[in-house]
């Protein structure tokens, strides 16, 4: 059972993540009937810093009938909840804690109906994160783990150890994070490119010369915010960057991953690039690869029917380094697992409010083991090795 004082700290670094700096932001904290005392400590923590807060919440009941009952047609999801887009177009923040409670309950959603939930979300999406000209920069905000039995179940992990990477890993006071993603970032001043490896097959390299580093620690700045790089995820830690999204190639082992839609896991993918493109014709996955390739086809026709200036779909859009000390290995879950103590992942798709050039619904980070060699050369031509078996060398 999580405490009441864990539940509030959670809170707090939620709200913190968002930096609610004048009196009266509008703030909409959606998240399931699983964690509600959650929403309201979140909700009570806004008021606090002057903000007006809005709890959006729905039953895994509602989210399973949605699928599932024949009378709810595809055509009806397909449509895009324009008052409510009218609302989020006059908010300041959006907070979203992770459901459903079970994520098996989409493993079993038709294929025409998750097909059309993404088309309906791709105007929202286009609001909150700026994809259009005219809702530039977006909103702040956050999207957030929760535990729950149901879905350690799901992930085929013990409760303990998920509710321990996603409560505890949340937990760390934000003075901590900023003083580990300090230290890591140190090391990319001035840097050209990042040679990833490990004894899995990664051998990577990505261009970040001229790109901004994010020191990820859970809080939003104002550096970050005239940046553009308007929310996170928490648990936090991590240093990541946009890479050059045209330049880079190599391959990525990734043990473990889910699609964000079905919630199918995907088990041993592998991922080559070149030039800065995933090449889709040599993924391999041991696992429902099938799902991975739909899922990129999707999101391609839906940046083709948005007509986004040139479609990135492919391209790398982030590279990070997980330095969470208390996540310690890969259980599917992207929200734990990028921010795995001595990993890498690689993004494809989209990146514009980081810092980047892409604008694309696609966003999937795939994560390697915590056991990355990492090099960087710089600017003068000099190279070090910073990390080695998931280690800094100091």
């Amino acid at each position: 059972m999580i405490t009441k004082q864990k539940i509030k700290s959670c809170a707090e670094n939620i709200t913190k993540s968002v930096n609610i700096k004048n009196d009266g932001e509008f703030v909409v904290i959606r998240g399931g009937f699983h964690c509600y005392e959650l929403l309201e400590e979140i909700a009570l923590s806004v008021l606090r810093k002057g903000g007006i807060p809005h709890i959006v919440s729905t039953s895994d009941y509602f989210e399973e009938n949605i699928w599932q009952d024949d009378k709810i047609k595809a055509k009806t999801l397909e449509k895009p909840p324009f008052p409510y887009i009218e609302m989020i177009k006059n908010i300041d923040a959006y907070i979203v804690i992770e459901y459903p409670e079970d994520p098996s309950i989409r493993n079993e959603a038709p294929e025409n109906k998750l097909g059309a939930y993404q088309k309906s979300v791709a105007p929202l999406r286009e609001v909150l994160y700026g994809f259009k000209e005219e809702y530039a920069p977006g909103k702040k905000w956050c999207y957030a783990a929760w535990p729950s039995k149901k879905a350690a179940e799901f992930y085929n992990v013990d409760y303990e150890i998920y509710e321990k990477f996603i409560v505890d890993g949340m937990s760390i006071p934000s003075e901590e994070l900023t003083k580990i993603t300090t230290n890591l970032g140190k090391f990319f001043v001035d840097a050209k490119k990042v040679y990833v490896s490990d004894d899995f097959g990664t051998d990577f390299w990505v261009s970040i010369e001229n790109r901004a580093r994010i020191l990820d620690d859970g809080l939003l700045s104002d550096e970050q915010i005239a940046l553009g790089n308007l929310g996170g995820n928490l648990p936090a830690g991590e240093v990541f960057f946009p890479p050059n999204e045209k330049q880079g190639e190599g391959k990525i082992f990734c043990p473990l991953t889910k699609e964000r839609y079905t919630h199918k896991i995907l088990k041993n993918i592998e991922l080559n690039f070149k030039n800065g493109k995933l090449l889709m014709n040599k993924v391999t996955a041991d696992t429902n690869l099938d799902i991975l390739i739909d899922a990129f086809k999707q999101r391609e026709k839906i940046d083709k029917v948005n007509k986004v200036p040139e479609i990135r779909t492919y391209n790398v859009a982030e590279l990070g380094i997980g330095c969470n000390p208390v996540i310690t290995k890969a259980i599917g879950y992207i929200l734990t697992d990028e921010k795995i103590n001595g990993s890498v992942h690689v993004a494809f798709g989209f990146n514009k409010s980081f810092g980047g050039t892409s604008v694309s619904q696609m966003h999937w980070d795939f994560v390697t083991t915590p056991k990355a060699n990492i090099t960087i050369e710089y600017l003068d031509g000099t190279k070090k090795q910073i990390m080695e078996n998931g280690r800094l060398v100091e």
